[in-house]
């Protein structure tokens, strides 16, 4: 059975005083372990994309502070701590600082989607 916890994630990514992120593949699922450093709305890194939205589904847990997703309908999910979620296709994160969440992601969507959002992100630095 693979697993994985934050200190062996294989893959790294932060934005710098904003998002620290911890991601491994564990067959065909990426564990994500996801520290948002400081309040951001991050649309616009998700533009370009198919409704200019993150299409990857996500399954996770808030471990502290607050997770909010929005969708083009105007609907808003806010996870607390302790609380599971299931995020479809067709939403945008909203950061808000000092939350932590563990997350799982089909791996391939995932990996087409960090790589738009780091494309962005590289490009506006």
């Amino acid at each position: 059975m693979p697993k994985i916890d934050k200190v062996g994630a294989t893959w790294v990514e932060t934005l710098e005083g904003v998002f620290d992120g911890r991601f491994h593949d564990l067959g065909g699922y990426t564990a994500q372990f996801e520290h948002y450093l400081a309040d951001n709305d991050p649309a616009d890194l998700f533009r370009g994309l198919p409704g200019d939205r993150c299409q990857c589904p996500h399954w996770g847990v808030v471990l502290r502070g607050r997770l909010v997703y929005r969708y083009a309908d105007g609907t808003e999910d806010v996870i607390e701590p302790g609380e599971a979620y299931y995020a479809p296709p067709g939403h945008l994160p909203l950061f808000v600082a000092g939350t932590e969440i563990v997350e799982f992601s089909p791996t391939e969507e995932f990996r087409r989607t960090a790589q738009a959002v780091l494309d962005k992100a590289a490009a506006r630095a």
